[in-house]
């Protein structure tokens, strides 16, 4: 096969994820793609001696001809799997290229699985979900910073979340022995975020914080978003068990019960919970919590109605149609999906048939105001990807000279002066990225 043979056919292909000038499928799609491209692709691999156990992802390079074979051998189980190695085989100067990933802690990863595989494999609707649960948290709004593991937990925290076993908690309760027999201690910790919530996201969208209705958050945690409600001059107020014990819990125009039922070991307590939340409503209340499949439930230990984690936490996972089944069977009123695990009940009538009828017209962009501060190292990175060409020559001179170089060892020194303020402290900062 040449290069012009090659290069139609991997135009011909649809599946997978397309990153630039490069198209990343899995290993098990193979039966889509053209039967000469998935022979050539063998057929490389056996001439070089790549074993089938080194390799699941394939990517297609669209403008060389060239193959690259990469080793995510955690693909199916952890939810954002990290790249072990990876052999690009150069076929127009016979040449290939290894890079080992595994002794550094700060390995690329993979997200939007569900683009790797074809629509037909039985983890699709999985993959899909995960990727939902990341998009409803605003994870994705700038992909540049989030293709290296500690970039991408930073952004995860930043937002308001911690990663347990792959997904994306909130709150979470504590287990004080391993034992499920013993009793659940209801501390709650409560995460910063740096955006709002997704059920407020929820709201924000289809325009009800336009400053028109009053909004109390029922199990407000930190109060983060409440702090951002009111810098937009919203009348917001918010009561949390641990945190804010003391405030009263009063009627407002929308309730947000968000992320706290899925912490609730008891039943009847979480059937509570959510009576209490509508008292309070006037208009409408938001409902949310964790969503996953029954294939990752059945990772973890059961407790109750629920899971004990590897954190020792108690988690109760709801698929999207027992959740809204659980809030109509507990409400006796109709919820509106709005987003993976968040629902609208509308105590307002009127309110939600205008909601129903406008619902395809109501987008709101919410800009946001508050913010908390930003590490040195955050910032690097945002000047880093404007800059990356520069800082790559610099650190590849680091690498030759096998330390810091003067000033005038590099010819952009003013520039690294300008951006960073010495070749000391890019040395660094780029030392924290690069290891």
């Amino acid at each position: 096969m040449d290069a012009v043979q090659f290069n139609q056919l991997i135009k011909s292909v649809k599946l997978g994820k397309l990153v630039g000038n490069a198209r990343y499928l899995h290993i098990s799609a193979f039966h889509e793609i053209p039967s000469e491209l998935k022979d050539f692709i063998i057929l490389i691999a056996n001439a070089l001696k790549i074993p089938a156990s080194d390799w699941n992802i394939i990517k297609l390079h669209t403008q060389q001809f060239r193959l690259s074979y990469l080793n995510y051998p955690q693909f199916y189980e952890d939810p954002y799997p990290a790249l072990h190695n990876s052999i690009t085989v150069d076929l127009d100067n016979k040449t290939q290229k290894v890079a080992n990933y595994t002794a550094t802690e700060n390995t690329p990863i993979l997200h939007r699985k569900e683009l790797f595989i074809s629509n037909d494999d039985e983890y699709y609707a999985e993959f899909v979900s995960i990727t939902e649960e990341g998009e409803a948290a605003g994870l994705y709004e700038n992909s540049r910073i989030i293709g290296f593991k500690k970039s991408w937990e930073r952004v995860i925290h930043q937002h308001g979340y911690e990663l347990v076993d792959g997904r994306l908690f909130r709150l979470s309760s504590v287990i004080n022995a391993a034992t499920p027999d013993n009793k659940i201690d209801r501390h709650k910790t409560a995460i910063q975020r740096q955006s709002l919530s997704s059920p407020m996201k929820a709201l924000a969208k289809h325009n009800y914080l336009n400053g028109e209705y009053t909004v109390f958050d029922y199990g407000c945690g930190l109060g983060d978003d409440l702090k951002e409600l009111e810098a937009h001059g919203i009348d917001a107020a918010g009561w949390d068990p641990t945190h804010r014990p003391e405030v009263d819990r009063f009627p407002c125009d929308l309730v947000n019960i968000g992320f706290v039922i899925n912490v609730i070991e008891d039943r009847e307590e979480r059937i509570e919970a959510v009576h209490l939340a509508f008292e309070l409503t006037q208009k409408l209340l938001v409902v949310s919590a964790m969503i996953a499949g029954e294939a990752h439930i059945q990772k973890f230990t059961p407790y109750k109605d629920g899971v004990i984690t590897s954190l020792n936490t108690f988690q109760k996972y709801f698929s999207q149609s027992e959740l809204q089944g659980f809030i109509e069977n507990t409400l006796d009123e109709n919820a509106i999906a709005v987003g993976p695990g968040i629902f609208f009940v509308f105590k307002d009538k009127l309110e939600e048939q205008l909601f129903l009828a406008d619902r395809q017209k109501r987008h709101h962009n919410w800009k946001q105001i508050t913010t908390r501060p930003t590490s040195s190292k955050e910032k690097f990175e945002l000047v880093y990807v404007a800059h990356k060409a520069l800082f790559k020559e610099f650190w590849n001179t680091c690498l030759i000279l096998g330390r810091i170089p003067a000033n005038d060892e590099f010819s952009d020194a003013e520039k690294i002066k300008e951006l960073v303020g010495s070749h000391h402290k890019t040395f660094t900062l780029l030392d924290s990225l690069f290891g």
